[in-house]
C-alpha cells in the first residue's frame, strides 16, 4: 500500500536544523540577533518597508488595528471564509465585524459586496487572500481611498504572491503574514507585519512587548498596553532558512498546481460537478489547491474515502459567521449564501514543497475514483 500522503508538510533542511542547534548552544534563544536579521531580510524583500516579526500571524492583525486607532464603535469589513482569527481580532479591539460575501470563482471577498457594506462607522477592510490569491488590489485600494479606510491585508497565505509584478507586502497599507507550520515558509509558529513608517514600527514594538520602551542602561517606560508577542531567535533561525528558498518553494508549488490541472484534464469539472480554482500561475503562490465538491457527496464522506486511499485532505474554511460566538452577535444562515455553499463543500488537496508529480497523480486518481463512486451510488 502507498504511504500516507498528507495535505501539508513542512520541509526543514539539515542546514537549518544545524543553525537552530547553534542558537540553542549560544545561550541567546529569545528575541535577539536572528530576529533582527530576519526582519532585515524581509524588509529588503518588501522594498525596504519596515517589518516587525511576532509569535503569530494573528497578533499582527490585532496590532495593526490598534495602531490604526480602531476600537469600540467602529466597523471593520471582512470575509466569512477565513480562519476565525481574521474576524476575532476585530472583536478583540472592541470593534464590530461586518462580513461581505465572497466571489464564487476566486472565493475571495467580493469587492462589490464590500462597497455595499460600507457605512459611516466603517473604518477598515481586512481582505483575505485565500490560498495565496490576491484580490484586485487596484480596486481594493481605490475603494479604501474613496472612503478613507485603512486596509489590514490578511496575507497569511500569500508570501511569494504578487500583483502586477510587485510582491504582496511591498505596497499597500498594513500587511500581515503568517509563518505557521503549514504555510509556504514557516518559523514553526510566527508571523510578521509590514508597516508604513518607523513611527508605526516603533508602536508595533511596544505592542509586541508589554508596551515597554527602553533607553540607556536602566531607562524603562510604558505608555501603551502591550502584550507578549515577540518572536524567538529559534523561530527566526528557522525562518531565515526557509526564506532563503522562497523563490524555489513558490516555483515548485506553481509547478505542482499546473500538474494538478493537466492530470485532472479539461473535462474534470463537467464530468464530476466539482469546481476547480482559477488556473492562474503568475500572481498566486499556490499555498493551497482547493476544490469545491459537488453537492452529492458531503465533505466528511469525501475526506473519509480519500483517507482510505491513504491521502490526507484539509478544508479551509468553515464560514465564520455560523460559529456560535458569531451567531450570538446576530449572524445566521442565509446571510452570505456563496460563502455558506463554498464553506460547506470546499476541500484542500495535498500541496507542499516536497511533493512530486507521482503524488499529484495519486491524489487525482483517488479523487476521480471517489467522485465517480459517489455519482454511481445515486
Amino acid at each position: 500500500m502507498n504511504t500516507f500522503l498528507p495535505f501539508s508538510k513542512p520541509t526543514i533542511d539539515e542546514a537549518t536544523i544545524a543553525a537552530v542547534g547553534d542558537v540553542l548552544r549560544s545561550g541567546w534563544i529569545t528575541s535577539g540577533p536572528k530576529v533582527q536579521e530576519f526582519e532585515k531580510q524581509l524588509s529588503a524583500y518588501f522594498g525596504g518597508r519596515p517589518v516587525r516579526t511576532f509569535n503569530s500571524g494573528t497578533c499582527t492583525m490585532e496590532i495593526a488595528l490598534r495602531i490604526a486607532g480602531i476600537g469600540a464603535g467602529d466597523e471593520v469589513i471582512t470575509t466569512p471564509i477565513s480562519w476565525v482569527a481574521t474576524a476575532s481580532v476585530i472583536l478583540e479591539v472592541g470593534a464590530t465585524p461586518v462580513f461581505a460575501d465572497i466571489d464564487p470563482v476566486t472565493r475571495n471577498i467580493d469587492l462589490d459586496k464590500v462597497e455595499a457594506a460600507i457605512t459611516k462607522r466603517t473604518k477598515a477592510i481586512i481582505p483575505v487572500y485565500l490560498a495565496g490569491k490576491p484580490v484586485d488590489m487596484d480596486r481594493l485600494y481605490a475603494i479604501a481611498a474613496k472612503n478613507k479606510l485603512r486596509v489590514i491585508e490578511d496575507a497569511a497565505q500569500a508570501i511569494g504572491s504578487s500583483w502586477k509584478g510587485k510582491p504582496i507586502g511591498s505596497f499597500g497599507d498594513f500587511i500581515s503574514f503568517s509563518f505557521q507550520a503549514n504555510k509556504n515558509i514557516t518559523t514553526s509558529e510566527g508571523g510578521c507585519l509590514v508597516l508604513n513608517d518607523e513611527i508605526e514600527a516603533t508602536l508595533a514594538e511596544k505592542y509586541r512587548l508589554q508596551g515597554v520602551t527602553r533607553g540607556g542602561w536602566d531607562g524603562i517606560e510604558v505608555d501603551v498596553l502591550g502584550g507578549k508577542f515577540n518572536m524567538t531567535d529559534i523561530a527566526a533561525t528557522i525562518g531565515l532558512g526557509q526564506f532563503s528558498k522562497l523563490k524555489n518553494i513558490t516555483a515548485q508549488r506553481r509547478k505542482l498546481a499546473r500538474y494538478y490541472f493537466a492530470t485532472l484534464g479539461k473535462d474534470f469539472e463537467q464530468q464530476t460537478g466539482a469546481q476547480l480554482p482559477p488556473a492562474e500561475f503568475e500572481m498566486t503562490n499556490w499555498h493551497l489547491f482547493q476544490v469545491v465538491l459537488p453537492e452529492r457527496i458531503t465533505r466528511p464522506e469525501f475526506m473519509e474515502k480519500m483517507k482510505e486511499h491513504n491521502i490526507g485532505i484539509g478544508f479551509h474554511y468553515a464560514p465564520i459567521h455560523l460559529f456560535k460566538l458569531y451567531r450570538a452577535l446576530g449572524f445566521k444562515e442565509g446571510m452570505f449564501p456563496v460563502a455558506e455553499r463554498v464553506g460547506k463543500q470546499i476541500v484542500s488537496l495535498p500541496m507542499f514543497y516536497a511533493m512530486n508529480e507521482a503524488d499529484v497523480e495519486r491524489a487525482c486518481a483517488a479523487m476521480r475514483e471517489v467522485l465517480a463512486v459517489s455519482s454511481n451510488s445515486l
